[in-house]
């Protein structure tokens, strides 16, 4: 069984519920939560909105790939409504985005999937919650924890 870190944001409708929906669906269909961080709200990043963002970060244990894992997440997301996925760093609202962070301590580079989430440690919207669950997990390629790079990233 892999530990699977996923981030879950959403800023459309009714956000706690968009996030309680996703929650159940990975549940179901992904593999047993054996951690789920506080939901924290933030601002859009990348684009502009109006819309601020609620996001939160899990631990699922699961018996599935990772590309598998990506099915998923990415069938949840449109069963949601989520109409595309954000292409060549244009990002818009959305009802759910369910980001696969990292897979254990997997290093993968594919056409549909790259592991660690190359843009992770860049979000403050997925570090925060991703930290308060997994503050000692060693990030693969920096070889770092993930607290030890939440840190170096907050006194930016």
């Amino acid at each position: 069984m892999a530990n699977v870190y996923l981030g879950l944001g959403t800023n459309l409708g009714d956000k706690a519920s968009n996030l309680y929906q996703a929650i159940g669906w990975i549940r179901k269909e992904v593999g047993k939560i054996v951690s789920q961080s506080a939901f924290c709200e933030t601002a859009p990043w990348g684009f502009d909105s109006e819309n601020t963002f609620l996001n939160a970060a899990l631990c699922v244990k699961t018996d599935l790939s990772p590309l598998e894992v990506l099915r998923l997440t990415q069938e949840i997301e449109r069963r949601m409504g989520r109409k595309q996925k954000s292409v060549n760093g244009i990002y818009t609202d959305r009802t759910i985005d369910i980001d696969l962070l990292l897979y254990d301590e997997m290093i993968l580079q594919t056409p549909e999937l790259t592991l660690p989430h190359p843009l992770m440690t860049e979000r403050d919207f997925v570090m925060r919650p991703l930290t308060e669950i997994a503050g000692n997990v060693i990030h693969p390629v920096f070889r770092k924890t993930l607290a030890e790079l939440w840190e170096s990233r907050k006194s930016l």
